[in-house]
């Protein structure tokens, strides 16, 4: 009878040991910054409550919870009528978990439950994976990591500011040359709903908005006409969605525009104060440009928001975040501000394959090798192997006395760069063979000798 073979859910991927090394440069570069900007490491559950969950990310966000179904008999409390009445409804009665969705809703919920014993402002860092039920395409998973760096208990916008400073180091260190910040504040898109006389609707404005850059001016204008946006209002955001100029030619435009518009005076004032700030910072500001057409459809943002995009590289935003005023109110302590930044380490890690930017990095793997003769040979061996890990070299002793071809070809497929042989002239001699896997030059020394050149 044969045997299914294995396989994994589409939208998943292992990782292997190449890979890892690869992936764990990304993560201890992007914690290293964060870490310097004074934030401070956090885990939460990679399930939730549904409760927790749904209503944080609009309609569409919803509907891309995975939900894990309750133990035991889960049907055993549903009716004819609970089937009858579609699938939204039979899932609140078999289903009262999910995996997290993103990292921001979960740190919100851990700070309401946690609130008396923290020290506010508070800032945590947090990098873990996260699910949605979404169609898997390149760069786009189902199962991915999030780096995200969020500070709640203040209003103050140097916090928006170090985000862009953030970005702009970590894509430095990693050796992202050509991206761009996109910057904008809901309050703005607030205002552009005033004024194309669509005020209050700001929320589907976004929703539209954000699908711009995937399905095109057309489809969205279509969709506001679904929605029961007016021709009127249609034709009068055209103009907003096509502006052109820098920065600051795009404030001054708005300043006219939004002389009606107290919101979208505030969101104007707001962006230009992060302006100043990376200005007394010394923050390269030429990767930042104002886009109106930035909209990230998450229902929770309210005041500034981010995505980053790698030029000339086809994969999609690699970082976003933004600035949410109430997010822990949902949850009972109103008043909270935050703001955050996310970066996806999966599509960085698609940049970063594509360009050829990951270093030759030797410190994730074994350094060198020690052959293995025969039990004199272990004996004599392992005494140095300790000696050579306690001076922080990565090393190893074949586990068996295996022909010495099949030895040299686990370290040629290892990529280790030393080969220590002791046979029985270098045990009496208290010596070892040192080879370099890459020259073949092979050196008689001292344990202490041979550690001293690799070490150099």
């Amino acid at each position: 009878m044969a045997k299914n073979k294995p396989g994994i859910p589409r939208g998943t991927r292992d990782f292997g040991p190449e890979v890892m090394v690869k992936r764990n440069f990304i993560f201890e570069t992007i914690k290293s910054v964060y870490k310097k900007y004074g934030f401070q490491p956090l885990e939460t559950p990679s399930m939730e409550n549904l409760s927790v969950l749904t209503g944080k990310y609009g309609d569409e966000g919803d509907q891309l919870l995975f939900r894990i179904l309750n133990s035991g008999d889960f049907l055993s409390k549903s009716q004819v009528e609970d089937f009858e009445k579609g699938y939204k409804h039979l899932t609140g009665n078999i289903s009262g978990k999910g995996l997290r969705y993103d990292l921001t809703v979960p740190f919100a919920r851990y700070v309401v439950m946690n609130w008396g014993q923290l020290n506010f402002p508070f800032k945590r860092y947090q990098i873990q994976p996260v699910w949605r039920a979404d169609r898997p395409a390149k760069g786009r998973y189902r199962e991915f990591y999030q780096c995200d760096a969020d500070v709640v208990g203040t209003d103050s916008l140097i916090c928006e500011a170090e985000i862009v400073a953030m970005i702009n180091e970590a894509f430095e260190k990693l050796g992202i040359e050509d991206f761009t910040i996109k910057l904008n504040n809901r309050k703005v898109l607030e205002g552009i709903a005033e004024v194309i006389g669509e005020q209050g609707r700001q929320t589907e404005l976004c929703v539209a908005i954000d699908k711009l850059d995937k399905i095109g001016l057309e489809k969205v204008n279509e969709e506001l006409i679904q929605r029961g946006f007016s021709q009127a209002a249609v034709k009068a955001l055209a103009p907003f969605l096509n502006m052109s100029g820098n920065n600051f030619d795009k404030l001054a435009i708005l300043k006219e525009q939004f002389q009606n518009s107290e919101t979208g005076m505030q969101g104007l004032k707001e962006l230009q104060e992060v302006f100043d700030y990376l200005e007394l910072m010394k923050v390269n500001a030429t990767t930042v440009e104002f886009d109106l057409t930035l909209a990230r459809g998450l229902t929770y943002y309210t005041g500034a928001i981010f995505e980053v995009k790698v030029n000339n590289v086809q994969i999609g935003s690699v970082s976003g975040g933004g600035r949410y005023d109430n997010l822990t109110g949902v949850f009972g302590l109103d008043g909270m501000s935050g703001v955050g930044i996310s970066f996806g380490v999966d599509r960085i890690y698609d940049v970063m394959e594509e360009l050829q930017l990951f270093p030759s990095d030797s410190s994730e793997i074994t350094t060198a090798l020690f052959i293995n003769f025969d039990r004199e040979s272990e004996r004599y061996c392992l005494p140095v192997l300790q000696q050579f890990r306690q001076a922080g070299i990565n090393a190893e002793l074949y586990p068996d006395a295996a022909k010495i071809k099949k030895q040299m070809n686990y370290a040629n497929k290892k990529n280790i760069p030393y080969v220590i042989l002791a046979g029985s002239n270098e045990i009496a001699n208290r010596q070892v063979t040192l080879k370099n896997m890459q020259s073949g030059e092979q050196q008689l020394l001292t344990p202490e000798e041979a550690l001293e050149v690799i070490t150099k």
